[in-house]
């Protein structure tokens, strides 16, 4: 096996544990209870949210459909990465983006939405989100990140 399908499996293998985790502990710290409060903070709370749509609840109207077509989504997207060969140059941040993917999926399949429980309110209120939404974040911003040296290495 290629070092870099080993690093992107090995990331997303390991985003899928520690989100998975972190998601049995919200749930368990109350009870399971839907739209539940776990900690009081100044700027971030914890929250149990299940999330029925996409991010700020969007799509929401699609129900069950939904977890369908993002299970189509993720095959996809894993399928044009591999064809394309964009693990040899970007295997971590595409492990976080999949692992983070297939923990939210995971969700709808088991809870009939994602798991969220992060609710930031500093100045504004923000959607409530989960470790899986920050590391398909920071794997995309990695990405985006990498595209920039790499453009300004040949440019120079």
């Amino acid at each position: 096996m290629s070092r870099y399908i080993t690093i992107f499996l090995l990331v997303a293998i390991g985003t899928i544990i520690i989100d998975y985790n972190i998601k049995i502990w919200a749930m368990e710290s109350v009870g399971g209870v839907e739209y539940a409060t776990i900690l009081k903070g100044s700027c971030i709370d914890l929250e149990l949210h299940y999330n029925k749509g996409v991010a700020f609840s969007m799509l929401a109207f699609l129900g069950d459909n939904l977890k369908w077509i993002q299970l189509l989504l993720v095959i996809g997207i894993i399928g044009f990465v591999l064809y394309e060969g964009y693990l040899k140059e970007y295997a971590f941040p595409i492990g976080l983006i999949v692992g983070g993917a297939i923990g939210n999926l995971h969700d709808r399949f088991v809870y009939e939405g994602v798991v969220d429980y992060v609710a930031w309110h500093c100045g504004f209120n923000f959607a409530v989100f989960n470790y899986a939404d920050v590391m398909i974040d920071f794997g995309v911003a990695l990405i985006l990140l990498f595209g920039f040296l790499e453009s300004r290495k040949k440019n120079l």
